[in-house]
């Protein structure tokens, strides 16, 4: 960054406070650098044109030229308690003059604390805090755990499901960002979950979807051979591949499946965790208790890296006596520990979770289905608290996907054209194959947040557009 501090453009703070932006010279010099140097994920290097961003605060961030947009994706659903919150700014200076770091092997004040209060918050009687570097390590480690403790090798998970990028990670995924990662970890076979929208049972209601999608897992679990499996991952509520809400009974129907063949149960709550959908962890909606709970991003927001596992007593002290084999140089670091603590002091004094329940039922879901009804290009609305999905068609009889599974280039068009229209309005939405994607911090005002579903509906009359008939 250059060091320039007269700004060509300004943004005003969610208190009226303006602010100075860098000027063009410093936005032409963090292009240059980026396009010279950076190398993006799941990117073909030289088809992409990244936004340089200047700022953000709350539930905004600005472009260079002051351009504003409606943070909708929580940048990659991690941002909880938006950009800039000045709790957990603090807490990290704080924590950074007073000891930026320590190794892991040692006790530290700000770690104990964390892991106590993820423990209290916790189902059941996970209560131990296993802490990693992001989700992918968290899944990871799990399934290390479920196996040391198991005897067992194989993992199950869902094909409409994303668990990370690292090499086991990749394989427990079920999405199209696997297919060019194999093969990895050859012990993980995949099903399908309950979709009740597009029903892979060709189930009428949500009591037969949650019937036979268990009776359909519980033939794999026989295929695979039971005794061979030592876990079952799920993300409590699918994020990225459809907020797919499990129907009444599904999750504990797994739980089941679990204890009566010996299996672990891990919840993926990386996504949904801390808030996200009005709870500490989606799981406590659901009335089930894992066997271990992953969970990353919304612990501290992201501010600074952080995952980890909370662990069972008994998959805990299964390791009493026989060591733990694995461990991360930054696990438990006290700058993103601080950040976490300082996330349930903010999270206990604003009311965050009554807020997102709220927030999620009064305003989102009513105008969602507001939406729905208006558009003839929208199939089906879901979700709750402050995670919802739009799911786009080219015909609601037929439900055919607005566009292709997996679609890119020109098969794609039609999502970008929402999407540029999103943006252009002042948005950024979170996008995914054929659907639109709700997911503000859970800081957003109820102003910004009508401004935001505002914009989706006007941004689907070009989805509307490409309706058949």
């Amino acid at each position: 960054m250059t060091d320039t501090l007269i700004a060509a453009a300004t943004f005003v703070d969610r208190h009226g406070s303006r602010h100075p932006l860098p000027d063009a010279s410093a936005e032409a010099q963090v292009r240059a650098d980026d396009r010279a140097h950076v190398f993006h994920s799941w990117s073909a290097q030289a088809l992409i044109d990244p936004l340089p961003i200047a700022a953000g605060e709350g539930s905004t961030f600005w472009d260079y030229e002051g351009n504003a947009f409606l943070d909708f994706s929580s940048q990659l659903v991690n941002l909880n308690l938006g950009h800039q919150h000045p709790d957990l700014v603090a807490a990290i200076q704080q924590q950074a003059g007073r000891l930026a770091t320590i190794q892991p092997s040692m006790a530290n004040d700000v770690r104990g604390e964390l892991a106590r209060r993820i423990a209290e918050v916790a189902p059941g009687d996970l209560d131990r805090v296993f802490f990693t570097n992001g989700g992918a390590d968290a899944n990871e480690y799990a399934v290390r755990m479920a196996r040391a403790v198991t005897g067992r090798r194989k993992v199950l998970s869902m094909y409409r499901s994303y668990h990370g990028g690292t090499a086991t990670a990749i394989s427990l995924t079920g999405d199209p960002r696997r297919w060019p990662n194999e093969p990895s970890d050859g012990s993980v076979a995949h099903f399908l979950g309950p979709y009740p929208y597009r029903s892979s049972f060709h189930a009428s209601s949500e009591a037969e979807e949650t019937e036979r999608a268990l009776a359909h897992l519980e033939q794999v679990i026989t295929l695979e051979g039971a005794g061979t499996i030592a876990a079952i991952i799920l993300e409590t509520i699918v994020g990225t591949n459809g907020v797919l809400v499990p129907p009444p009974g599904y999750l504990a129907g797994v739980r089941e499946l679990c204890d009566r063949f010996g299996i672990v149960y891990i919840a993926d709550e990386v996504m949904v965790g801390f808030g996200r959908v009005g709870e500490w962890f989606a799981v406590n909606a659901f009335g089930v208790v894992p066997d271990l709970i992953t969970f990353a991003k919304g612990v501290n927001s992201g501010y600074v890296p952080l995952g980890g596992v909370v662990i069972s007593q008994r998959i805990a002290s299964h390791f009493d006596t026989v060591a733990f084999a694995g461990g991360l140089t930054y696990s438990g670091h006290p700058l993103a520990c601080a950040a976490g603590v300082a996330t349930f002091e903010v999270f206990e004094r604003d009311g965050i979770l009554d807020r997102v329940r709220d927030l999620g039922s009064r305003v989102v879901e009513p105008r969602l289905r507001e939406i729905a009804a208006a558009h003839p290009s929208v199939g089906e609305v879901r979700g709750r608290g402050l995670f919802w999905a739009i799911e786009l068609v080219r015909d609601r009889a037929t439900r055919e996907p607005f566009v292709p599974f997996n679609a890119s280039g020109t098969d794609a068009a039609p999502m970008a054209a929402v999407a540029a229209a999103c943006k252009q309005a002042g948005l950024w939405p979170f996008v995914h194959f054929n659907r639109l994607h709700v997911a503000p911090p859970l800081i957003i005002a109820e102003d910004e947040l009508v401004r935001g579903l505002d914009i989706i509906d006007d941004a689907l009359g070009i989805a509307d557009g490409y309706v058949a008939g």
